[in-house]
């Protein structure tokens, strides 16, 4: 086994192609996929798939890349510290469902950074793709909630994947809505009090089920009905159209411009909203340095993190 093999490895499952690998690789389709063809062989496992969509990694080979991606890891430090070419961009990458918290602490994460050069991405996405983001290693951290409802659902395809589900805190229900809104004269509402707005919510793509819906409740039947993809969207919704939507209560002034009002909502339910990654996989110090920052964001909103030794 050579390290030229990991980091081709490595390539091909971010690319999801040999092809466009063998590319940026400087390299020949045919020698790079003798170059895993060799590695599959001394390691006697199946590593990848070939699909009309790309390469995917198998079961063995999303195990065998959480191993390899420590030593390439371990590799491009000695790189760093001690060859004089050109260090490797410092790289970084979070998949969540759609929280405010999550990007401010990504935003102070950056503004610390004391390096010239990265490549972070930060995906508010599906709840289905957190789980193949993490899967297929394109992410090291994903956040989303568990309550009551989606919680066995969510933990059975956690369980499956090798992914682990690490509490940060429990939130109660709040409804976010414009600040024109005449709910936001209420202390809070009952859901008699919302039939008459728009309830807004997330798609959720191929994987539409009420488990991997955003918002608790999912399964209530409402008279008005909007869909959204993003962040953004769903916030003008709420100011245009007196639209709705449930979620942690979190909300960012710097984000929104205070134009956004969270009220409790009188239900008895309540969010675990908690950090996912791969169960074989060590957090990267800039992991482990996100992970801090957004701790203390959510303490600021008030939050007791669940495990405060953390």
């Amino acid at each position: 086994m050579r390290l030229e093999q990991l980091e081709y490895l490595e390539m091909i499952v971010k690319t999801g192609s040999f092809n466009e690998a063998a590319k940026r690789l400087f390299m020949t389709q045919p020698s790079l996929s003798n170059a895993i063809k060799k590695l599959e062989e001394e390691l006697s496992i199946k590593l990848l798939l070939r699909t009309k969509t790309g390469v995917s990694l198998t079961d063995d080979g999303r195990e065998f890349m959480s191993y390899s991606r420590q030593v390439t890891d371990q590799v491009d430090l000695l790189r760093e510290r001690y060859k004089k070419h050109e260090p490797r961009k410092k790289a970084f990458s979070v998949s969540a469902q759609h929280y405010a918290f999550v990007v401010n602490a990504f935003v102070e994460l950056l503004r610390g950074l004391d390096v010239d050069e990265y490549n972070f991405t930060l995906r508010e996405t599906e709840t289905q793709n957190i789980f193949d983001d993490l899967n297929e290693f394109k992410s090291e951290i994903g956040i989303l909630y568990l309550n009551g409802f989606n919680k066995k659902v969510l933990q059975k395809i956690m369980k499956e994947n090798e992914l682990e589900f690490q509490p940060l805190f429990v939130a109660r229900p709040h409804i976010f809505v414009g600040y024109r809104n005449p709910l936001t004269k209420k202390r809070s509402v009952k859901l008699a009090d919302l039939e008459d707005y728009p309830y807004l919510s997330y798609e959720q793509g191929d994987a539409n089920s009420f488990f991997f819906a955003e918002e608790i409740l999912s399964t209530i039947v409402h008279k008005k009905n909007i869909k959204v993809s993003d962040r953004a969207t769903i916030f003008n919704l709420m100011a245009g159209v007196n639209g709705y939507t449930i979620s942690s209560g979190i909300i960012s002034s710097d984000l929104n411009d205070d134009k956004i009002v969270a009220i409790p909502l009188e239900v008895n339910d309540s969010m675990t909203l908690g950090l996912v990654k791969h169960r074989q996989l060590e957090l990267s110090l800039t992991a482990q340095q996100y992970l801090k920052i957004l701790k203390r964001h959510i303490r600021n909103y008030g939050f007791q993190i669940v495990d405060e030794n953390n």
